[in-house]
């Protein structure tokens, strides 16, 4: 299956999605999360929250280095926006962060050429 090329709009848009994404996991973890508790707390979604900022980061480092690894990060980071979003969307109170964990897997699917 042939896919287009991603434009230099899509790929400033992943690079927004995964800023905003990594901006909003990291400030939800770091607050909102610890000052809840419980499940919040609990160490696979906190660790979960953690890696996918810090993978939303790395993946708008790699296209912004027009790195030729950012297209297999971005898949990967696609993944765990998801897995993060469902944990956020299960424990409640963190809509933002789903919100925005939806956007940037969607954006990073988008970019590593994976079908929909």
């Amino acid at each position: 299956m042939q896919h287009d090329s991603p434009t230099s709009h899509d790929m400033q848009a992943c690079i927004h999605a995964c800023t905003k994404c990594h901006h909003l996991c990291l400030q939800t973890a770091l607050t909102h999360c610890l000052e809840v508790g419980g499940s919040h707390i609990e160490p696979a979604h906190f660790r979960l929250m953690m890696n996918c900022a810090e993978l939303c980061q790395t993946s708008a480092n790699l296209q912004l280095s027009g790195s030729a690894f950012s297209a297999q990060l971005c898949a990967v980071c696609a993944q765990v926006c998801e897995a993060c979003a469902a944990s956020c969307e299960q424990i409640g109170g963190m809509e933002a962060c789903v919100q925005a964990c939806r956007s940037c897997a969607e954006s990073c699917r988008a970019m590593s050429g994976a079908v929909h």
